[in-house]
């Protein structure tokens, strides 16, 4: 399948055989991403306020996402799985950790990280939906990887808006490092992004 050329590394096969072995705790996850995403976009709005173009995109990021959250936590119910905590892989705050405190770079790197995030995203979604043995699971998966895809863009255009464009794809470049460095050893617990 076609990858967003932003990621440095593609996903390991490793990565497919366990989520596929896992299906339930990977849509547990699944859950916790969408809910997740959607707080991100709305954070970005609350610290931002005045940015115009950011709080218009992102409201609009935020309620796919949450409409995303409610889709997945049907599929819990319809398998009989609760909604409940899950351990972290250190993947997000490994990126998190990348996000630089002080301001312009903070909103800088918030943008690329969470494009960043969504990248991956649509790229295992699709893997997902390519190689889950569950014939309707695996159609849902489809569905859900243009929506990845373009939160990707619109995190990227934004930066692209506030800032210049080389600035852009310099600290965009550095960070994809990061983030396929993050995910060279493979998490014992299956999750979106590990």
């Amino acid at each position: 399948m076609p990858r967003i050329n932003t990621l440095k590394t593609p996903t390991s096969w490793s990565w497919v055989e366990q989520a596929i072995a896992h299906l339930d705790l990977i849509l547990l996850d699944h859950s916790h991403c969408e809910r997740k995403a959607a707080g991100v976009a709305l954070n970005l709005m609350f610290r931002y306020p005045s940015n115009t173009q950011l709080v218009r995109q992102l409201t609009a990021i935020a309620r796919e996402e949450l409409e995303h959250f409610e889709q997945v936590n049907q599929w819990l119910e319809r398998r009989g799985i609760p909604l409940g905590p899950l351990s972290s892989p250190p993947y997000g705050a490994g990126l998190k950790a990348q996000i630089r405190h002080a301001e312009p770079h903070r909103l800088l790197d918030s943008l690329l990280v969470s494009g960043l995030i969504e990248a991956r995203s649509h790229e295992r979604l699709g893997l997902l939906a390519t190689h889950c043995p569950d014939r309707e699971l695996a159609p849902f998966y489809g569905s859900l990887m243009a929506s990845e895809a373009r939160h990707y863009g619109v995190y990227w255009v934004l930066a692209d808006t506030y800032f210049e464009r080389d600035v852009v794809n310099l600290r965009l470049e550095e960070l994809a490092i990061v983030e396929s460095e993050l995910l060279v050893t493979l998490y014992p617990e299956p999750r979106i992004h590990s």
